[in-house]
């Protein structure tokens, strides 16, 4: 089991859950990142919302990720990509934290909107439809 890190850091690794995966459809957010492997995460949950899914901080038993080094342009990329605002985290459409991984710690962006309704994955990949 991983534990999230709640100290902010400033890790290079990035752990991907849904679109930004090899073969998906903005995996090219990720030309020049370095993959370092797969990952099961316990800390997470994903929601399936049709197009991508959303990740919460809620137990699970090992949702799906991929793990890629990345560089400061790569991240800020991915941020606006995700609407990660920095100075207001809470205001965009995700969040990041620091996630623990086979690799070392990560970036995890978790949804900061409502999930109710939606199919929950508790276990494996989110798959595109």
């Amino acid at each position: 089991m991983h534990t999230p890190t709640l100290a902010v850091t400033r890790t290079p690794l990035v752990a991907v859950y849904g679109t930004l995966k090899r073969g998906l459809r903005n995996h090219h957010w990720l030309d020049g990142a370095a993959f370092l492997g797969e990952d099961r995460l316990t800390d997470a949950t994903l929601y399936d919302l049709g197009p991508y899914p959303a990740a919460k901080l809620e137990p699970s038993r090992g949702i799906a990720v991929e793990v890629f080094r990345v560089d400061a342009r790569l991240l800020a990329g991915l941020d606006r990509l995700e609407d990660y605002r920095v100075r207001t985290p809470r205001k965009g459409d995700y969040d990041r934290l620091v996630q623990a991984t086979a690799f070392g710690p990560a970036w995890l962006y978790l949804y900061n909107r409502p999930v109710a309704g939606f199919p929950v994955i508790r276990e494996g990949p989110w798959l595109p439809r």
